[in-house]
Protein backbone atom coordinates (compact mmCIF):
# COMPACT_ATOMS: atom_id res chain seq x y z
CA UNK A 1 0.00 0.00 0.00
CA UNK A 2 1.13 3.59 -0.45
CA UNK A 3 3.37 5.24 2.16
CA UNK A 4 0.08 8.09 2.50
CA UNK A 5 -2.26 5.11 3.38
CA UNK A 6 -3.09 6.25 7.09
CA UNK A 7 -2.86 3.39 10.03
CA UNK A 8 -5.82 3.13 12.07
CA UNK A 9 -5.00 5.49 14.71
CA UNK A 10 -4.85 8.17 11.97
CA UNK A 11 -7.65 7.48 10.43
CA UNK A 12 -10.86 9.38 10.25
CA UNK A 13 -13.79 7.76 12.23
CA UNK A 14 -17.35 9.14 12.31
CA UNK A 15 -20.24 7.76 14.31
CA UNK A 16 -23.68 8.06 12.79
CA UNK A 17 -25.00 5.20 14.69
CA UNK A 18 -24.05 7.48 18.08
CA UNK A 19 -25.50 10.61 16.55
CA UNK A 20 -28.76 9.65 15.07
CA UNK A 21 -30.41 7.39 17.74
CA UNK A 22 -30.30 7.72 21.76
CA UNK A 23 -28.10 5.95 23.94
CA UNK A 24 -26.37 6.82 27.39
CA UNK A 25 -22.84 7.48 28.29
CA UNK A 26 -22.22 4.75 30.31
CA UNK A 27 -19.69 5.50 33.14
CA UNK A 28 -20.98 2.53 34.79
CA UNK A 29 -19.95 -0.60 33.01
CA UNK A 30 -21.81 -2.67 36.22
CA UNK A 31 -24.04 -5.30 34.77
CA UNK A 32 -27.49 -3.80 34.83
CA UNK A 33 -30.59 -3.17 32.67
CA UNK A 34 -30.62 -0.26 30.43
CA UNK A 35 -34.06 1.06 29.30
CA UNK A 36 -34.65 3.30 26.76
CA UNK A 37 -31.53 3.73 24.80
CA UNK A 38 -29.61 1.94 21.51
CA UNK A 39 -26.98 1.69 23.10
CA UNK A 40 -24.19 2.63 25.59
CA UNK A 41 -21.20 4.77 25.61
CA UNK A 42 -18.60 2.98 26.69
CA UNK A 43 -14.56 2.79 26.83
CA UNK A 44 -12.36 -0.06 26.57
CA UNK A 45 -10.52 -1.52 28.83
CA UNK A 46 -6.31 -1.19 28.21
CA UNK A 47 -4.76 -4.53 27.98
CA UNK A 48 -0.90 -5.06 29.61
CA UNK A 49 0.82 -6.06 25.93
CA UNK A 50 -1.26 -5.50 22.48
CA UNK A 51 1.08 -7.08 19.90
CA UNK A 52 -0.45 -7.65 16.36
CA UNK A 53 -1.04 -11.74 15.26
CA UNK A 54 -2.84 -11.53 12.38
CA UNK A 55 -4.13 -8.86 9.52
CA UNK A 56 -6.06 -9.21 6.34
CA UNK A 57 -4.80 -7.24 3.57
CA UNK A 58 -7.35 -7.47 0.99
CA UNK A 59 -9.73 -5.67 4.29
CA UNK A 60 -7.45 -3.03 4.91
CA UNK A 61 -7.37 -1.99 1.42
CA UNK A 62 -10.60 -1.70 1.06
CA UNK A 63 -10.95 0.31 4.28
CA UNK A 64 -8.02 2.40 3.08
CA UNK A 65 -5.70 1.66 6.65
CA UNK A 66 -2.10 0.35 5.97
CA UNK A 67 -0.70 -2.67 8.03
CA UNK A 68 0.74 -1.40 11.34
CA UNK A 69 3.82 -3.37 12.83
CA UNK A 70 3.62 -5.44 15.60
CA UNK A 71 3.17 -3.02 18.47
CA UNK A 72 2.23 0.88 18.15
CA UNK A 73 -0.17 3.15 18.01
CA UNK A 74 -2.37 1.29 15.34
CA UNK A 75 -2.51 -1.50 17.51
CA UNK A 76 -3.12 -0.05 20.65
CA UNK A 77 -6.54 1.20 19.01
CA UNK A 78 -7.16 -2.11 17.89
CA UNK A 79 -6.72 -3.44 21.24
CA UNK A 80 -8.63 -0.72 22.86
CA UNK A 81 -5.79 0.86 24.49
CA UNK A 82 -6.26 4.13 22.31
CA UNK A 83 -9.31 5.91 21.50
CA UNK A 84 -8.46 8.53 19.14
CA UNK A 85 -10.83 11.91 18.97
CA UNK A 86 -12.94 10.51 16.11
CA UNK A 87 -13.87 7.06 17.99
CA UNK A 88 -17.34 7.30 19.63
CA UNK A 89 -17.26 4.24 21.73
CA UNK A 90 -20.52 2.15 22.42
CA UNK A 91 -21.70 -1.52 23.20
CA UNK A 92 -25.50 -1.67 21.73
CA UNK A 93 -28.13 -3.03 23.20
CA UNK A 94 -30.44 -5.62 22.07
CA UNK A 95 -32.02 -8.64 23.26
CA UNK A 96 -33.24 -11.91 21.37
CA UNK A 97 -34.40 -15.80 21.21
CA UNK A 98 -31.74 -18.11 22.43
CA UNK A 99 -32.24 -21.58 21.86
CA UNK A 100 -35.84 -20.99 20.89
CA UNK A 101 -36.82 -19.32 24.35
CA UNK A 102 -36.85 -14.90 25.03
CA UNK A 103 -33.68 -13.84 27.09
CA UNK A 104 -34.33 -10.48 27.40
CA UNK A 105 -31.78 -8.10 27.73
CA UNK A 106 -28.36 -9.32 25.95
CA UNK A 107 -26.55 -6.61 24.35
CA UNK A 108 -22.29 -6.37 23.41
CA UNK A 109 -21.29 -8.08 26.31
CA UNK A 110 -17.60 -8.19 25.14
CA UNK A 111 -18.03 -6.10 21.87
CA UNK A 112 -17.37 -2.13 21.29
CA UNK A 113 -18.12 -0.52 18.24
CA UNK A 114 -15.09 2.32 17.53
CA UNK A 115 -17.22 4.06 14.71
CA UNK A 116 -17.43 3.63 11.32
CA UNK A 117 -14.70 4.22 8.64
CA UNK A 118 -15.58 5.19 4.65
CA UNK A 119 -13.75 2.82 2.28
CA UNK A 120 -11.97 3.78 -0.92
CA UNK A 121 -15.20 2.96 -2.64
CA UNK A 122 -17.34 5.16 -0.51
CA UNK A 123 -19.16 2.28 1.35
CA UNK A 124 -19.58 2.89 5.14
CA UNK A 125 -18.21 0.13 7.61
CA UNK A 126 -18.22 -0.18 11.42
CA UNK A 127 -15.10 -1.17 13.32
CA UNK A 128 -15.84 -3.13 16.17
CA UNK A 129 -13.25 -4.40 18.98
CA UNK A 130 -14.64 -8.44 20.50
CA UNK A 131 -13.18 -8.86 23.73
CA UNK A 132 -12.29 -5.00 24.48
CA UNK A 133 -13.55 -5.45 28.16
CA UNK A 134 -17.00 -5.00 30.04
CA UNK A 135 -20.02 -3.31 29.61
CA UNK A 136 -23.18 -2.88 30.94
CA UNK A 137 -24.76 -5.92 29.31
CA UNK A 138 -21.85 -8.04 30.15
CA UNK A 139 -24.00 -9.72 32.71
CA UNK A 140 -21.77 -12.36 34.58
CA UNK A 141 -18.84 -12.31 32.10
CA UNK A 142 -15.42 -10.24 31.91
CA UNK A 143 -16.07 -8.70 28.43
CA UNK A 144 -12.68 -10.69 27.66
CA UNK A 145 -12.16 -12.94 24.77
CA UNK A 146 -9.64 -15.70 24.69
CA UNK A 147 -7.08 -16.34 22.00
CA UNK A 148 -8.80 -19.66 20.33
CA UNK A 149 -12.11 -18.17 19.98
CA UNK A 150 -10.62 -15.01 18.38
CA UNK A 151 -8.31 -17.02 16.01
CA UNK A 152 -11.06 -18.99 14.90
CA UNK A 153 -13.60 -15.87 14.30
CA UNK A 154 -10.94 -14.11 12.69
CA UNK A 155 -10.00 -16.78 10.27
CA UNK A 156 -13.61 -17.59 9.92
CA UNK A 157 -15.33 -14.10 8.94
CA UNK A 158 -12.56 -14.17 6.26
CA UNK A 159 -12.70 -17.30 4.85
CA UNK A 160 -16.55 -17.31 4.66
CA UNK A 161 -15.68 -14.04 2.56
CA UNK A 162 -13.66 -15.51 -0.09
CA UNK A 163 -15.51 -18.51 -0.45
CA UNK A 164 -18.76 -15.69 -1.55
CA UNK A 165 -20.74 -16.17 1.75
CA UNK A 166 -22.70 -13.07 3.17
CA UNK A 167 -20.95 -12.15 5.68
CA UNK A 168 -19.01 -9.68 8.42
CA UNK A 169 -15.22 -9.68 7.93
CA UNK A 170 -12.23 -9.40 10.26
CA UNK A 171 -9.37 -7.06 10.17
CA UNK A 172 -7.19 -8.01 12.73
CA UNK A 173 -6.50 -10.55 15.75
CA UNK A 174 -4.30 -8.90 18.48
CA UNK A 175 -2.76 -10.44 21.50
CA UNK A 176 -3.32 -9.07 24.70
CA UNK A 177 -0.38 -10.12 27.05
CA UNK A 178 -3.31 -10.75 29.80
CA UNK A 179 -5.08 -14.13 30.41
CA UNK A 180 -8.20 -15.34 30.51
CA UNK A 181 -10.47 -17.70 32.79
CA UNK A 182 -12.65 -20.04 30.77
CA UNK A 183 -14.18 -23.15 31.41
CA UNK A 184 -13.93 -24.34 27.45
CA UNK A 185 -17.22 -26.98 27.75
CA UNK A 186 -19.02 -25.86 31.08
CA UNK A 187 -17.54 -28.41 32.95
CA UNK A 188 -16.43 -27.44 36.19
CA UNK A 189 -12.54 -27.07 35.07
CA UNK A 190 -11.53 -23.58 34.27
CA UNK A 191 -8.61 -22.56 33.10
CA UNK A 192 -6.33 -19.67 32.05
CA UNK A 193 -6.03 -18.87 28.85
CA UNK A 194 -3.90 -16.08 26.96
CA UNK A 195 -6.29 -13.58 25.38
CA UNK A 196 -7.43 -11.66 22.72
CA UNK A 197 -8.86 -9.00 20.55
CA UNK A 198 -10.43 -9.52 17.16
CA UNK A 199 -11.43 -6.25 15.09
CA UNK A 200 -14.22 -7.15 12.94
CA UNK A 201 -16.36 -5.13 10.36
CA UNK A 202 -19.31 -5.15 8.78
CA UNK A 203 -21.83 -1.94 7.45
CA UNK A 204 -23.10 -2.12 10.73
CA UNK A 205 -23.89 -4.63 13.56
CA UNK A 206 -27.60 -4.35 14.23
CA UNK A 207 -29.20 -8.08 14.62
CA UNK A 208 -32.44 -9.31 14.68
CA UNK A 209 -32.70 -8.90 18.72
CA UNK A 210 -31.95 -5.02 18.39
CA UNK A 211 -35.45 -5.17 17.07
CA UNK A 212 -36.97 -7.82 19.60
CA UNK A 213 -36.32 -5.92 22.75
CA UNK A 214 -37.87 -2.48 21.57
CA UNK A 215 -40.65 -3.91 20.68
CA UNK A 216 -40.52 -5.95 24.14
CA UNK A 217 -39.76 -3.34 26.43
CA UNK A 218 -42.25 -1.10 24.87
CA UNK A 219 -39.94 1.37 23.06
CA UNK A 220 -41.94 2.40 20.16
CA UNK A 221 -39.93 6.01 19.71
CA UNK A 222 -36.75 3.92 19.62
CA UNK A 223 -38.10 1.28 17.45
CA UNK A 224 -39.00 3.25 14.54
CA UNK A 225 -35.86 5.54 15.22
CA UNK A 226 -33.96 2.45 14.15
CA UNK A 227 -35.77 1.04 11.55
CA UNK A 228 -35.28 4.12 9.96
CA UNK A 229 -31.91 4.50 10.64
CA UNK A 230 -31.00 1.44 8.57
CA UNK A 231 -33.28 1.73 6.19
CA UNK A 232 -31.20 5.15 5.90
CA UNK A 233 -28.31 4.08 5.84
CA UNK A 234 -28.61 0.85 4.28
CA UNK A 235 -31.44 0.61 2.16
CA UNK A 236 -32.00 4.10 0.76
CA UNK A 237 -33.69 2.98 -2.52
CA UNK A 238 -36.59 1.97 -0.85
CA UNK A 239 -37.49 5.40 -0.33
CA UNK A 240 -37.94 7.13 2.67
CA UNK A 241 -39.44 5.20 5.54
CA UNK A 242 -43.19 4.68 5.63
CA UNK A 243 -45.29 1.50 6.43
CA UNK A 244 -45.09 0.51 3.12
CA UNK A 245 -41.71 0.90 2.73
CA UNK A 246 -40.93 -1.11 6.24
CA UNK A 247 -42.52 -3.85 4.42
CA UNK A 248 -40.43 -4.32 1.70
CA UNK A 249 -37.64 -3.59 3.93
CA UNK A 250 -38.19 -6.68 5.95
CA UNK A 251 -38.98 -8.61 2.87
CA UNK A 252 -35.33 -7.50 1.45
CA UNK A 253 -34.24 -9.03 5.17
CA UNK A 254 -35.80 -12.12 4.28
CA UNK A 255 -34.59 -12.39 0.69
CA UNK A 256 -30.73 -11.84 2.28
CA UNK A 257 -31.27 -14.29 4.90
CA UNK A 258 -31.85 -16.71 2.48
CA UNK A 259 -29.30 -16.28 0.04
CA UNK A 260 -27.13 -15.92 3.05
CA UNK A 261 -28.90 -19.72 4.63
CA UNK A 262 -28.68 -21.17 1.14
CA UNK A 263 -25.29 -20.44 0.67
CA UNK A 264 -24.62 -22.09 4.06
CA UNK A 265 -25.77 -25.12 2.94
CA UNK A 266 -24.06 -25.51 -0.55
CA UNK A 267 -20.81 -25.56 1.40
CA UNK A 268 -21.70 -27.17 4.39
CA UNK A 269 -21.40 -24.86 6.88
CA UNK A 270 -23.10 -25.64 10.43
CA UNK A 271 -23.44 -22.17 12.33
CA UNK A 272 -24.17 -23.63 15.40
CA UNK A 273 -25.94 -21.26 17.80
CA UNK A 274 -28.77 -19.49 15.18
CA UNK A 275 -30.22 -17.44 18.24
CA UNK A 276 -31.90 -14.21 17.33
CA UNK A 277 -29.50 -12.14 18.78
CA UNK A 278 -27.44 -13.78 16.28
CA UNK A 279 -28.86 -12.90 13.15
CA UNK A 280 -27.84 -9.57 10.86
CA UNK A 281 -30.24 -7.33 9.91
CA UNK A 282 -28.34 -7.22 6.43
CA UNK A 283 -28.66 -10.82 5.47
CA UNK A 284 -24.44 -11.48 6.90
CA UNK A 285 -23.60 -14.42 8.63
CA UNK A 286 -22.26 -12.81 12.20
CA UNK A 287 -20.56 -14.26 15.75
CA UNK A 288 -18.43 -17.04 14.67
CA UNK A 289 -18.75 -19.16 17.75
CA UNK A 290 -18.75 -23.16 18.13
CA UNK A 291 -19.38 -23.05 13.89
CA UNK A 292 -17.97 -26.54 11.83
CA UNK A 293 -17.79 -27.62 8.25
CA UNK A 294 -19.67 -31.21 7.67
CA UNK A 295 -16.88 -34.14 8.35
CA UNK A 296 -19.08 -36.12 6.98
CA UNK A 297 -22.32 -34.90 5.47
CA UNK A 298 -25.01 -35.59 8.24
CA UNK A 299 -27.93 -33.08 8.40
CA UNK A 300 -28.30 -33.73 11.90
CA UNK A 301 -24.82 -33.03 12.83
CA UNK A 302 -24.03 -30.03 15.14
CA UNK A 303 -20.35 -28.95 16.76
CA UNK A 304 -22.08 -27.14 19.36
CA UNK A 305 -22.08 -29.06 22.74
CA UNK A 306 -24.71 -26.75 24.20
CA UNK A 307 -26.68 -27.96 21.41
CA UNK A 308 -26.54 -31.54 21.61
CA UNK A 309 -30.16 -32.04 23.93
CA UNK A 310 -32.38 -30.62 21.12
CA UNK A 311 -30.03 -30.22 17.79
CA UNK A 312 -31.99 -27.24 16.82
CA UNK A 313 -28.85 -25.85 14.83
CA UNK A 314 -28.08 -28.67 13.66
CA UNK A 315 -26.75 -28.62 9.88
CA UNK A 316 -30.25 -29.73 8.21
CA UNK A 317 -32.41 -27.75 10.41
CA UNK A 318 -30.71 -24.39 9.35
CA UNK A 319 -33.21 -22.93 6.77
CA UNK A 320 -36.34 -23.56 9.19
CA UNK A 321 -34.57 -21.88 11.99
CA UNK A 322 -33.76 -18.99 9.97
CA UNK A 323 -37.62 -19.12 8.97
CA UNK A 324 -38.69 -18.88 12.33
CA UNK A 325 -35.95 -16.29 13.24
CA UNK A 326 -37.32 -14.15 10.74
CA UNK A 327 -40.95 -14.71 12.21
CA UNK A 328 -39.79 -13.31 15.45
CA UNK A 329 -38.19 -10.85 13.76
CA UNK A 330 -41.62 -9.88 11.90
CA UNK A 331 -43.77 -9.87 15.30
CA UNK A 332 -40.91 -7.07 16.95
CA UNK A 333 -41.99 -5.32 13.54
CA UNK A 334 -45.75 -5.29 14.11
CA UNK A 335 -45.95 -2.10 16.05
CA UNK A 336 -44.80 -0.13 12.44
CA UNK A 337 -46.53 -2.38 9.92
CA UNK A 338 -50.53 -3.21 10.97
CA UNK A 339 -50.66 -5.42 7.53
CA UNK A 340 -49.98 -9.05 8.92
CA UNK A 341 -50.68 -10.89 5.37
CA UNK A 342 -47.87 -8.79 3.87
CA UNK A 343 -45.18 -9.83 6.81
CA UNK A 344 -46.74 -13.11 6.18
CA UNK A 345 -45.99 -13.11 2.37
CA UNK A 346 -42.65 -11.66 3.22
CA UNK A 347 -41.81 -15.05 5.19
CA UNK A 348 -43.21 -16.90 1.64
CA UNK A 349 -40.48 -14.40 -0.42
CA UNK A 350 -37.98 -15.91 2.51
CA UNK A 351 -38.90 -19.48 1.51
CA UNK A 352 -39.19 -19.09 -2.56
CA UNK A 353 -35.67 -17.09 -2.39
CA UNK A 354 -34.03 -19.87 -0.51
CA UNK A 355 -34.98 -22.69 -2.65
CA UNK A 356 -34.39 -20.75 -6.10
CA UNK A 357 -31.00 -19.77 -4.92
CA UNK A 358 -30.07 -22.97 -3.07
CA UNK A 359 -31.08 -24.84 -6.48
CA UNK A 360 -29.16 -22.89 -8.66
CA UNK A 361 -25.81 -22.93 -6.80
CA UNK A 362 -25.69 -26.54 -6.93
CA UNK A 363 -26.55 -26.57 -10.31
CA UNK A 364 -23.32 -24.79 -10.54
CA UNK A 365 -21.54 -27.15 -8.35
CA UNK A 366 -22.75 -30.08 -10.58
CA UNK A 367 -21.80 -28.08 -13.93
CA UNK A 368 -25.16 -27.78 -15.49
CA UNK A 369 -25.91 -24.94 -17.41
CA UNK A 370 -29.51 -26.35 -18.77
CA UNK A 371 -32.32 -27.27 -17.24
CA UNK A 372 -33.75 -30.79 -17.74
CA UNK A 373 -36.76 -32.62 -16.09
CA UNK A 374 -34.63 -35.03 -14.34
CA UNK A 375 -32.38 -32.08 -12.45
CA UNK A 376 -35.01 -31.55 -9.45
CA UNK A 377 -34.68 -35.24 -8.56
CA UNK A 378 -31.70 -35.78 -9.00
CA UNK A 379 -30.63 -33.15 -6.12
CA UNK A 380 -33.05 -33.97 -3.87
CA UNK A 381 -31.75 -37.68 -4.24
CA UNK A 382 -27.86 -36.41 -3.61
CA UNK A 383 -28.61 -35.78 0.02
CA UNK A 384 -29.72 -39.52 1.00
CA UNK A 385 -26.70 -40.51 -0.85
CA UNK A 386 -24.01 -38.91 0.66
CA UNK A 387 -25.48 -39.34 4.12
CA UNK A 388 -25.25 -43.16 3.82
CA UNK A 389 -21.82 -43.50 2.40
CA UNK A 390 -20.68 -40.75 4.96
CA UNK A 391 -19.21 -38.28 2.24
CA UNK A 392 -17.28 -35.38 2.95
CA UNK A 393 -18.98 -32.52 1.10
CA UNK A 394 -15.94 -30.76 0.42
CA UNK A 395 -13.92 -33.43 -1.39
CA UNK A 396 -16.84 -34.80 -2.95
CA UNK A 397 -17.47 -31.81 -4.75
CA UNK A 398 -14.17 -30.99 -5.90
CA UNK A 399 -12.94 -34.44 -6.93
CA UNK A 400 -16.42 -34.43 -9.07
CA UNK A 401 -15.19 -31.52 -10.92
CA UNK A 402 -11.74 -32.91 -12.19
CA UNK A 403 -13.88 -35.57 -12.87
CA UNK A 404 -16.32 -34.17 -15.04
CA UNK A 405 -14.36 -34.71 -18.40
CA UNK A 406 -14.03 -38.38 -18.10
CA UNK A 407 -17.47 -38.86 -17.30
CA UNK A 408 -18.76 -36.40 -20.35
CA UNK A 409 -16.58 -39.06 -22.76
CA UNK A 410 -18.49 -42.10 -21.92
CA UNK A 411 -15.35 -43.31 -19.92
CA UNK A 412 -15.62 -47.05 -20.25
CA UNK A 413 -14.08 -47.49 -16.83
CA UNK A 414 -16.81 -44.91 -15.64
CA UNK A 415 -17.38 -47.75 -12.43
CA UNK A 416 -13.67 -47.99 -11.41
CA UNK A 417 -14.02 -43.85 -11.84
CA UNK A 418 -17.18 -43.93 -9.14
CA UNK A 419 -15.20 -46.53 -6.70
CA UNK A 420 -11.93 -43.92 -6.80
CA UNK A 421 -13.77 -40.92 -6.05
CA UNK A 422 -15.64 -42.90 -3.26
CA UNK A 423 -12.28 -44.04 -1.46
CA UNK A 424 -11.37 -40.82 -1.88
CA UNK A 425 -14.02 -38.84 0.11
CA UNK A 426 -15.76 -41.43 2.06
CA UNK A 427 -15.37 -42.08 5.88
CA UNK A 428 -15.92 -45.39 5.13
CA UNK A 429 -14.31 -46.18 1.99
CA UNK A 430 -14.33 -49.56 1.84
CA UNK A 431 -16.45 -51.12 -1.15
CA UNK A 432 -19.66 -52.24 0.12
CA UNK A 433 -23.33 -52.36 -0.16
CA UNK A 434 -23.39 -48.91 2.04
CA UNK A 435 -22.03 -47.33 -1.58
CA UNK A 436 -24.85 -48.71 -3.78
CA UNK A 437 -27.32 -45.55 -3.33
CA UNK A 438 -24.37 -43.01 -4.02
CA UNK A 439 -22.96 -45.27 -7.40
CA UNK A 440 -26.78 -45.40 -8.09
CA UNK A 441 -26.75 -41.72 -8.49
CA UNK A 442 -23.62 -41.35 -10.02
CA UNK A 443 -24.47 -43.38 -12.69
CA UNK A 444 -27.73 -40.97 -13.65
CA UNK A 445 -25.40 -37.90 -12.84
CA UNK A 446 -23.03 -39.07 -15.90
CA UNK A 447 -26.04 -39.52 -17.87
CA UNK A 448 -27.21 -36.21 -17.18
CA UNK A 449 -24.17 -34.04 -17.10
CA UNK A 450 -23.59 -35.84 -20.69
CA UNK A 451 -26.62 -33.90 -21.75
CA UNK A 452 -24.80 -30.97 -21.22
CA UNK A 453 -23.53 -28.77 -24.75
CA UNK A 454 -20.46 -27.12 -23.12
CA UNK A 455 -17.11 -28.40 -23.66
CA UNK A 456 -15.43 -30.68 -21.01
CA UNK A 457 -12.79 -27.86 -19.85
CA UNK A 458 -15.46 -24.85 -19.50
CA UNK A 459 -17.85 -27.28 -17.00
CA UNK A 460 -14.60 -28.25 -15.07
CA UNK A 461 -13.53 -25.27 -14.67
CA UNK A 462 -17.17 -23.89 -14.23
CA UNK A 463 -17.57 -26.95 -11.31
CA UNK A 464 -13.46 -26.05 -10.23
CA UNK A 465 -15.09 -22.11 -9.17
CA UNK A 466 -18.05 -23.56 -7.50
CA UNK A 467 -16.41 -26.05 -5.42
CA UNK A 468 -13.95 -24.97 -2.77
CA UNK A 469 -10.72 -27.17 -2.01
CA UNK A 470 -9.89 -25.92 1.22
CA UNK A 471 -12.56 -24.94 3.96
CA UNK A 472 -11.55 -23.87 7.89
CA UNK A 473 -12.09 -27.45 8.84
CA UNK A 474 -12.26 -27.74 13.07
CA UNK A 475 -9.35 -29.60 13.53
CA UNK A 476 -6.87 -27.21 11.83
CA UNK A 477 -7.94 -24.24 13.18
CA UNK A 478 -7.51 -26.23 16.57
CA UNK A 479 -3.77 -26.89 15.13
CA UNK A 480 -3.42 -23.68 14.34
CA UNK A 481 -4.63 -22.52 18.01
CA UNK A 482 -2.43 -24.35 19.95
CA UNK A 483 0.69 -23.83 17.54
CA UNK A 484 -0.75 -19.83 18.33
CA UNK A 485 -0.65 -20.63 22.10
CA UNK A 486 2.97 -22.07 21.93
CA UNK A 487 4.35 -19.05 19.88
CA UNK A 488 4.36 -20.03 16.30
CA UNK A 489 1.97 -18.18 14.02
CA UNK A 490 3.44 -20.17 11.11
CA UNK A 491 0.24 -22.58 11.17
CA UNK A 492 -2.73 -19.36 11.45
CA UNK A 493 -0.28 -17.95 8.29
CA UNK A 494 -0.76 -20.77 6.14
CA UNK A 495 -4.35 -21.36 7.10
CA UNK A 496 -4.84 -17.66 5.77
CA UNK A 497 -2.94 -18.14 3.07
CA UNK A 498 -4.93 -20.99 1.56
CA UNK A 499 -8.65 -19.51 2.67
CA UNK A 500 -8.11 -16.52 0.96
CA UNK A 501 -8.05 -18.36 -1.91
CA UNK A 502 -10.22 -21.42 -1.45
CA UNK A 503 -10.72 -22.34 -5.13
CA UNK A 504 -6.96 -22.19 -6.08
CA UNK A 505 -5.38 -25.79 -6.12
CA UNK A 506 -2.34 -24.66 -4.14
CA UNK A 507 -0.44 -27.99 -4.52
CA UNK A 508 1.97 -27.52 -2.00
CA UNK A 509 -0.33 -27.14 0.85
CA UNK A 510 -2.16 -29.90 -0.05
CA UNK A 511 -2.67 -31.72 3.34
CA UNK A 512 -5.02 -28.99 4.22
CA UNK A 513 -7.35 -30.48 2.01
CA UNK A 514 -7.31 -33.86 3.21
CA UNK A 515 -10.53 -35.98 4.82
CA UNK A 516 -10.72 -35.09 9.07
CA UNK A 517 -8.01 -37.54 10.37
CA UNK A 518 -8.80 -40.21 12.97
CA UNK A 519 -7.37 -38.58 15.66
CA UNK A 520 -9.50 -35.51 15.43
CA UNK A 521 -13.11 -37.16 15.68
CA UNK A 522 -13.59 -36.78 19.21
CA UNK A 523 -10.91 -34.17 20.25
CA UNK A 524 -11.83 -30.94 21.98
CA UNK A 525 -12.09 -27.85 19.28
CA UNK A 526 -11.32 -30.31 16.39
CA UNK A 527 -15.23 -31.52 16.34
CA UNK A 528 -17.18 -30.39 19.25
CA UNK A 529 -17.09 -26.82 20.48
CA UNK A 530 -19.16 -24.77 22.89
CA UNK A 531 -20.05 -20.89 23.24
CA UNK A 532 -17.34 -20.40 25.34
CA UNK A 533 -14.82 -17.78 24.26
Amino acid sequence: MSQTTPQLDQAPFHNSFVEELRGEVAADTQPRQVPGYCYSRVAPTPVADPHLLAWSAELGTLLGVAQPPERGPAVAALAGNLVTDTMKPFAARYGGHQFGSWAGQLGDGRAMSLGELTARDGTSWEVQLKGAGPTPYSRRADGRAVLRSSLREFLCSEAMHALGVPTTRALSLVATGDVVVRDMFYSGDPKPEPGAIVARVAPTFVRFGNFQLLTATGELDNLRALADYVIRHHHPGLGEPSEAVYLRWFEEISRRTAVMVAHWMTVGFVHGVMNTDNMSILGLTIDYGPYGWLEPYDPAWTPNTTDFSQHRYAFGQQPQVALWNLAQLGRALLPLVADVAGLNQALEVYRTTFTATRHELMRRKLGFTSRQPEDAALLEDLQASLVASEVDMTLFFRHLSHQAPALLAGAEAEETQFQHLIALVSYTPEPGAVHEALLGWLRRYARRLRQESGSAEAIRAGMLAANPKYVLRNYLAQQAIEAAEAGDLSGLNRLMLVLQTPYAEHPEHEELAAKRPEWARDKPGSATLSCSS
